[in-house]
């Protein structure tokens, strides 16, 4: 399975469980994404997004998204999209 590198966590909001995320390339709700670090690893489909606590359906390279997250995620952690 190729993934393709799309962004990294910048923070993570554990009291809501949501990950700051700096986008590298273009993100879509629905779209499958994995997460990776060195404790971090798993896959989740994007069910919502938000910029500036406003819902967007996709966003492109250089946006700050936030998404929900089923896991705890760490700054630096890799984000790829799932092929």
């Amino acid at each position: 399975m190729e993934e393709k590198e799309i962004g990294e966590v910048s923070s993570y909001f554990s009291h809501v469980g949501v990950a700051a995320i700096k986008l590298s390339g273009k993100l879509k709700v629905g779209d499958k994404i994995h997460v990776k670090g060195s404790t971090t690893d798993f896959e989740e489909k994007v069910g919502s997004m938000q910029i500036e606590n406003k819902v967007v359906k996709e966003a492109k390279k250089g946006d700050h998204i936030g998404i929900k997250v089923p896991d705890k995620v760490r700054k630096n952690d890799k984000v790829f999209l799932a092929k």
